[in-house]
């Protein structure tokens, strides 16, 4: 029996990807695959985009690393971006810290909190259900206790309430808690998103106990929801977000915006070796000019009406949930797993994100031609 050389972090894999293009995959035997999951809301412009194929390229040849003890480009640029993005155009006045995933951002996010926030307020209180990362602390701040018990003892300093329910929010919130973190779709706890009055509850209890709202949009932000952050559906203004995945399009970057006052680490507070350097955040600046000057956010709300309206009612579908193009297809009955198995021999490449729903991410570029052919897959392995 052969051992692997990795570790068995992953399951065996089904396939093996060797090239991309588009929202379209090929295996190492040449069979071609349509990618409905986007390396889970990563490649949110489809595989190898020229653009940023090509900024990566001429960075490489020009600086790769020099560390945060010197100034680089373009970091500074894409932080102006992603505050003027935060502000939904009009510039959000806050800071950002460049790092290399949304574990990471969520790190620093937490770290920002209990700096903020003083000795003896440092409490984070998350939901359950939730997803935030695998760092040790993240883990903690994700609620689901099953992921749990492996690790303990985990850092102290995080408490769960229910999703969505903004009584318990409000019991949960005393003179201990720095910050409250939330995602505005719950993207591993299966595809659900906070309704827009729940949001704006959190934000309000948040102003009266003096408590920070902290919004996780690394599935979620840049566009995917149909808004550039999910939490601008709401209306509210969240005093930290942190974003990562789509934000390099498969390059390792992510990124903790702070509103200024907020923003209060100190030289020696908070580091990453890599974080900002040159090579991630030329892949994140070309990144930004796509996404802006396709609109993005209005193609992503576009092709969701037009693939839920494709799948909702189908037979073997119960439900289609998610907020722009980042769906639940909730099965009537189904294993999820056994379908996406089979959705995979289709050729579809998607996700059982819980035993009874498919998890759908396409491209924000997606053709309508590929929705189509994307829902007649799922339609028929599920007739079949």
């Amino acid at each position: 029996m052969t051992v692997s050389p990795l570790m068995t972090t992953y399951p065996p894999p089904p396939v093996t990807f060797v090239r991309g293009e588009g929202s379209w995959l090929v295996d190492d035997g040449g069979k071609r695959y349509l990618d409905f999951l986007s390396g889970l809301a990563v490649t949110s412009l489809g595989h190898s985009h020229p653009v940023v194929a090509d900024a990566i390229a001429e960075q490489a040849r020009t600086l790769l690393h020099v560390s945060n003890l010197f100034g680089t480009l373009p970091g500074p640029e894409v932080a102006r971006t992603l505050d003027r993005l935060v502000g939904d155009g009009t510039p959000a006045g806050g800071q950002v810290f460049f790092c290399n995933s949304g574990a990471e951002a969520n790190e620093c996010a937490i770290k920002l909190a209990r700096r903020f926030g003083g000795r003896g307020r440092h409490v984070v209180v998350s939901a359950f259900g939730s997803f935030h990362g695998r760092t040790l602390a993240t883990l903690h701040a994700t609620g689901q206790p099953a992921k749990h018990e492996a690790f303990q003892p985990l850092p102290e300093g995080f408490r769960h309430v229910l999703w969505e329910d903004v009584d318990a929010l409000d019991r949960a919130l005393d003179a201990t808690v720095a910050a409250v973190l939330l995602e505005p779709v719950q993207g591993e706890g299966g595809v659900n998103p906070a309704t827009p009055e729940y949001l704006r509850a959190v934000r309000e209890l948040c102003d009266e106990r003096g408590a920070l709202f902290m919004v996780d949009e690394v599935q979620c932000g840049l566009g995917r929801t149909g808004r550039w952050f999910g939490f601008q559906h709401a209306g509210v203004r969240p005093d930290v977000v942190t974003m990562a995945k789509a934000l390099g399009n498969g390059m390792p970057i992510g990124a903790c915006w702070a509103r200024s006052e907020v923003a209060v680490f100190e030289p020696g507070d908070h580091a990453t070796t890599y974080g900002g350097q040159p090579l991630a955040t030329a892949a994140a600046r070309a990144v930004l000019g796509v996404m802006e000057a396709e609109d993005v956010p209005a193609r992503a709300a576009k092709a969701a009406a037009r693939l839920t309206g494709a799948l909702a009612g189908a037979p073997g579908v119960a439900d289609v949930r998610g907020l722009g193009l980042l769906l639940a297809v909730e099965l009537d009955g189904r294993d999820a797993r056994a379908v996406n198995a089979a959705l995979l021999d289709a050729g579809l490449v998607a996700n059982a994100v819980t035993p009874t729903a498919l998890r759908l991410a396409p491209s924000l570029l997606v053709s309508d031609d590929e929705l189509d052919h994307g829902a007649d897959l799922i339609r028929t392995v599920l007739a079949a």
